[in-house]
């Protein structure tokens, strides 16, 4: 019986694994001998194993880490890109700033530029606010261009640092002009927003996409047709007008005197 169950365990533990635990239980308690007898001598020995297994963690952080500095310095690579394509808007936005101003300055002649600190919808009834005034030499009556040489209004009011300009597509303001090649007569009213609306004659055949255009130095275009409304019972047309200058976004305007009485453009005072 006893060979039997020798023959089991040998069976489960076979000889080599039973030769290998019993090597590495010797040199264990051999490593443990010389560590207790010889201290001293066991760390000048182990200690070369011990620096070699750190500087080998170390190289593994290293390299580990460096998957997440790569991904941080792409991070950072897309922020700078952000934002240096809007320091190139800004920059395009400031070099066309810059231009509009040159424009104002060189087709003002001996007329006032000013900066507009106000336009609708922040100043009500199609109003521009701007940073000059009688002390800068605005009166009341001036007529203001936008960049283009772009008639947009008038000073309707002249403080000493700062004015006002009703705009020609205000309710209530009306001036004369025409439209077309054919030069047709129109009597144009401001309704507001930016937009005009005229009344023509149906024989005049004015189409969508004609301009619009006031008296002044020259021949100045204040906008253009969008939408012609008719009645079949009616023997004139409707004109609704698009400002050639859009009141939401003038930042300069160039003032000048252009002979034209104060007031002389509105039937009635805007509110």
């Amino acid at each position: 019986m006893k060979r039997i169950f020798s023959a089991r365990r040998n069976a489960l533990l076979p000889q080599q694994a039973v030769s290998r635990g019993a090597v590495a239980v010797a040199v264990a308690a051999a490593l443990y001998a010389f560590s207790a007898l010889a201290p001293n001598a066991f760390w000048a020995v182990v200690s070369p194993a011990f620096r070699a297994s750190d500087a080998l963690a170390s190289g593994a952080r290293s390299f580990l880490a460096g998957f997440g500095n790569t991904a941080a310095l792409a991070a950072r690579n897309e922020d700078l890109a952000r934002k240096n394509s809007a320091l190139a808007s800004e920059n395009e936005a400031l070099r066309q700033n810059s231009a509009d101003v040159t424009a104002l300055v060189s087709a003002a002649g001996s007329g006032i530029v000013a900066s507009v600190i106000a336009r609708p919808p922040e100043s009500p009834y199609d109003t521009l606010v701007l940073a000059a005034g009688a002390k800068s030499g605005v009166a009341r009556g001036m007529e203001a261009f936008a960049a283009g040489g772009v008639p947009v209004g008038f000073v309707s009011e002249a403080l000493d640092d700062f004015s006002r300009v009703t705009l020609f597509s205000s309710p209530g303001v009306v001036t004369d002009g025409w439209v077309g090649q054919a030069n047709v007569p129109l009597t144009i009213r401001g309704t507001g927003g930016g937009a005009f609306e005229a009344t023509a004659a149906r024989d005049a055949a004015v189409a969508p996409g004609a301009v619009v255009f006031v008296p002044g130095p020259g021949q100045l275009p204040i906008g253009s047709v969008v939408r012609v409304d008719s009645d079949p019972l009616s023997p004139s047309v409707t004109l609704r007008i698009a400002p050639a200058a859009n009141p939401f976004s003038i930042a300069w305007v160039s003032l000048r005197a252009t002979g034209v009485p104060p007031g002389a453009f509105a039937s009635s005072t805007a509110p």
